[in-house]
């Protein structure tokens, strides 16, 4: 159950903020391009994410060792973690500014606007960017609901919770309209990250023969390892920040 409750929350989290990403493609396409040709993109990038789900998953579920599988599920999830990691650490700290998708959907309305349009008809503008969007936010989504879906042997509730994350912010955007700066994306991205490298951390062990104490109960210690970790590493890298260097006192 733990197990289950855990990859469900972290596939929502996950989705939730890629969604939040591609969402902020699509309005400012369709504000400024016309939203015939930005929906037409976006439905044509997610028919080619269902046909590459169909292509794919089945193969891995019925042609590849589950230890192989979750040693190579494990290194992707821990890759894909620690960049999340990294990036909300550095943010969080004060390093790099925080991701603010009001700015981004402002300045995108700015760029497109100042394209003109070939015809009153489809926009090709509207179209590419739309479609570009929604498949590169999406092929994320899809490799995290088959890496944790099919690791943890929990392909169906995977699936249901990245359907859950499309609808809430897909029901949020159209209630907030632009007003995406009210998801606390730099928070979700943090706890995501923590999440994606205790998973892979646990199934990459479990695909080299690791016996972790208590099986899915780990995840709990390792969840709260990790979030200590990120947590020390933020009020260490606040602390050098604020600190003047020694030639600066005087």
């Amino acid at each position: 159950m733990t197990g289950t409750v855990l990859i469900a929350l972290a596939v929502f989290a996950a989705c939730a903020v890629e969604m939040v990403e591609a969402l902020t493609i699509v309005m400012a396409s369709g504000l400024t391009r016309g939203w015939r040709s930005s929906l037409e993109g976006a439905g044509v990038a997610v028919l080619c994410l269902v046909v590459l789900v169909a292509a794919f998953g089945p193969a891995l579920i019925h042609y590849v060792p589950l230890d192989v599988l979750r040693a190579v599920v494990g290194s992707l999830l821990l890759v894909l973690g620690l960049q999340w990691l990294r990036k909300a650490i550095l943010r969080a700290a004060g390093f790099i500014a925080q991701r603010d998708e009001d700015d981004i959907y402002r300045k995108e309305v700015e760029r497109l606007s100042g394209i003109p349009r070939q015809s009153a008809g489809r926009d090709a503008v509207g179209f590419v960017l739309s479609f570009k969007g929604v498949l590169l936010e999406g092929l994320e989504v899809v490799m995290i609901v088959l890496t944790l879906g099919l690791s943890s042997g929990h392909l169906a509730v995977a699936s249901l919770a990245a359907f859950a994350a499309v609808l809430v912010v897909g029901a949020v955007g159209i209630a907030v309209s632009r007003q995406l700066r009210e998801v606390p994306e730099n928070a979700m991205k943090l706890g995501v990250g923590v999440m994606l490298v205790s998973f892979g951390t646990f199934w990459g062990g479990e695909g080299v023969g690791v016996g972790w104490p208590g099986a899915d109960l780990s995840l709990l210690w390792l969840l709260a390892g990790y979030a200590g970790l990120s947590w020390v590493a933020i009020q260490l890298l606040r602390r050098s920040r604020l600190t003047p260097h020694l030639g600066e006192v005087g």
